[in-house]
């Protein structure tokens, strides 16, 4: 029950998250009539160096909006499959804690990989013709009409006559803020994260208030809310609960321990999990010298955290694409740098 309970929480979160910053991608992108999506779609490279920069900070919160931004069509296939390869989850805060001129020097590694590898990716799907998602057919909806999301008297009109699906989405946002407050959802103390949990719940809170009909039910209705959030809840549920009853039944870590002659092998294969616990093995065995920096870097390069989940509930295709591309490109890595010595 225990087991349940938290994965539900983590679940939600993910999910919260997910639907916060798609909302606010899309809120973004029609309020400056399409002028955001040209500042990070304007050429690859600079989607490269976008994607790589959010997936190489701290945490999966960078990895979530790259994934806002792929099915929003702003950025590449490659992009983002670069934006992964430069995330290392919420192993990053611990590395930081731990050794951090070590963890920073990673940090830019996986950088300077994910911006490499994005352009390698983009002229491989290009040459064999690899077929990946589009955006959603209703990202762009709209984006010829004048919004007048923040027109003072329609806002007020808005509140007046609320209707049912706005009465009900700041119900449930608000509703949120309380958890989140209480401590009940996401991190239990007052740090930067809980901080900008609520921060950004609450300026969702405020676009569902000032928006205009037609964009609450075409953009955030039909579009996040029923093509997207039940499949996000659910991947998200489903995976870590599997991840969780492995972790405390399986005993995968003993595992790893067990099987150190394959360690860079294991590294890499665990590091397909799509969850931040798993990998902390090897952050451990790399801070007391078990294990060299090639075996944390390509664990490093393969997993994303959560950054993944959101996707899945998307295109189970391109998740999938995007693993065996990272799988190659961090075994590829940590075995040249392995044989080198390092």
């Amino acid at each position: 029950m225990e087991i349940l309970t938290h994965t539900f929480k983590h679940g939600l979160l993910i999910t919260v998250f997910v639907f916060v910053m798609m909302l606010l991608v899309d809120y973004c992108n029609v309020l400056t009539k399409g002028r955001m999506s040209q500042l990070v779609k304007g050429g690859l490279f600079r989607q490269y160096l976008i994607s790589s920069f959010l997936g190489s900070t701290p945490g999966c919160l960078g990895a979530f909006l790259n994934v806002t931004f792929y099915l929003q069509g702003l950025i590449s296939f490659g992009a983002l499959a670069g934006g992964m390869i430069a995330t290392s989850g919420d192993e990053a805060f611990v590395m930081l804690a731990l050794f951090p001129k070590t963890a920073l020097l990673l940090f830019g590694i996986l950088f300077v990989t994910g911006i490499v590898s994005a352009v390698i990716i983009d002229k491989v799907v290009k040459i064999f013709n690899i077929t990946t998602c589009s955006e959603c057919s209703l990202s762009g909806i709209h984006l010829q009409e004048d919004c007048r999301c923040l027109n003072g008297r329609e806002v007020i009109a808005h509140i007046r006559k609320i209707s049912f699906a706005r009465f009900l989405l700041f119900f449930l946002l608000a509703g949120t803020v309380v958890t989140f407050i209480a401590g009940i959802l996401g991190p239990q103390v007052w740090n930067w994260k809980r901080v900008t949990f609520i921060s950004l719940v609450l300026i969702a809170c405020f676009v569902v208030l000032t928006v205009p009909d037609h964009y609450l039910e075409d953009h955030i209705w039909e579009h996040i809310i029923k093509r997207h959030l039940l499949r996000v809840f659910l991947w998200s549920f489903g995976t870590l609960l599997l991840v969780d009853i492995g972790l405390q039944f399986w005993n995968l870590e003993a595992f790893v321990k067990a099987h150190m002659f394959w360690v860079l092998l294991i590294a890499v294969l665990v590091a397909i999990v799509p969850e931040s616990g798993p990998h902390l093995i090897f952050v451990m065995m790399f801070t007391h010298g078990i294990v060299p920096f090639s075996v944390l870097l390509a664990n490093s390069i393969v997993q994303d955290g959560h950054g993944m989940l959101p996707l899945l509930s998307y295109t189970v295709k391109d998740s999938i694409l995007i693993k065996l591309v990272n799988l190659v490109i961090g075994a590829t890595v940590g075995i040249v740098l392995y044989t080198l010595g390092f």
